[in-house]
């Protein structure tokens, strides 16, 4: 099982990412995903989920409005999009799927 995040980078207050999210291994579009994200110094914290159909989702409340979830069973990926980027959004996001982690990747929101 794999599963490899890309997306991350620095952006300023107020501005969008996408998260991406490529999955390999097992069969995708059976499981549920999920995006966590973990700040210097605090707990590791569940972001969004999706259904293994892509028909249900759910946000923290913190992000709820401003963070969408989406996926494409056809290829494998889970994406995150991200607009009205606020400081309290760096962290590293981390991709789970099938009890598996992915290695991180980094969002720095900044001026």
């Amino acid at each position: 099982v794999q599963l490899v995040e890309s997306g991350g980078g620095l952006v300023q207050p107020g501005g969008s990412l996408r998260l991406s999210c490529a999955a390999s291994g097992f069969t995708f579009s059976r499981y549920a995903m999920n995006w966590y994200r973990q700040a210097p110094g605090k707990e590791r914290e569940l972001v969004a989920a999706i259904s293994s159909a892509g028909d249900i989702t759910n946000y923290a409340d913190s992000v709820k409005g401003r963070f969408t979830i989406s996926r494409d069973n056809g290829k494998g990926t889970v994406y995150l999009q991200m607009n009205s980027l606020k400081p309290e959004d760096t962290a590293v996001y981390y991709c789970k799927g099938y009890s598996s982690w992915g290695q991180g990747t980094q969002v720095t929101v900044s001026s």
